[in-house]
């Protein structure tokens, strides 16, 4: 009877079971053995192949398992835009940051050294090769910007209290100012001079300015 219990689950494997692609490679089963005594052998053999075959089974899912973890862990990986878009996103805030501090750099010049000058020279970073009147400049008494007036020159009875009262603002200074061609009128809120030439700024001992940087 065991005998042909084993050979019944041999033909349900043969025809069923080893298409599925779980169960591929998984041996045939082993016959039961015959004649005398020959039920409880087969019996012993069933349950032993029966065993094989879980084995076998467990080892295959096991397999697919750590198949299947090793694909997900490769197509993370290799994610066609994740890893190129972190990178392209950084290389251009990086480009940007780069081109910014350039700019800034370019901007952050200071005169050297500082000139004054009439309306005739134009305005810009003086070196000692381009003689140009600076037109960012600072007063590090009363930390007022300079303001300049092209064609201009102050009258004589300007003092101290008209800028201290009246600066920055032009529609209040201009009663104190007279058109002169090719001069520049220059004043912060505690100094003010005209000037026509080229001229040093560390030649005048009194004033207090400086470039602001370009």
């Amino acid at each position: 009877m065991a005998k042909d219990l084993d050979e019944l689950l041999d033909e349900v494997e043969t025809k069923f079971c080893r298409l599925d692609p779980r169960r591929l490679g998984l041996g045939e089963r082993p016959k039961g053995g015959g004649g005398g005594g020959g039920g409880g052998s087969g019996s012993h053999s069933g349950d032993r192949s029966r065993a094989q075959e879980k084995e076998n089974l467990r080892s295959t899912e096991s397999c697919k398992k750590e198949d299947d973890l090793d694909s997900l862990i490769n197509e993370i990986f290799e994610e066609p835009n994740f890893d190129k878009k972190s990178f392209q996103k950084f290389k251009s805030k990086s480009s940007s940051n780069t081109s910014v501090r350039a700019s800034i750099q370019g901007l952050s010049k200071s005169c050297s050294p500082v000139y004054l000058s009439g309306s005739a020279i134009p305005c810009g970073i003086g070196t000692n090769t381009s003689q140009r009147a600076c037109d960012r400049l600072r007063c590090v008494a009363c930390d007022f910007r300079i303001v300049i007036y092209n064609d201009y020159m102050w009258d004589k009875s300007c003092d101290y209290l008209f800028f201290r009262n009246n600066m920055p603002e032009f529609h209040k200074l201009k009663a104190k100012l007279i058109q002169k061609k090719g001069a520049r009128a220059y004043a912060c809120q505690c100094s003010w001079r005209t000037v026509e030439e080229l001229t040093d700024l560390q030649a005048d001992h009194q004033l207090r300015w400086v470039c602001g940087k370009h």
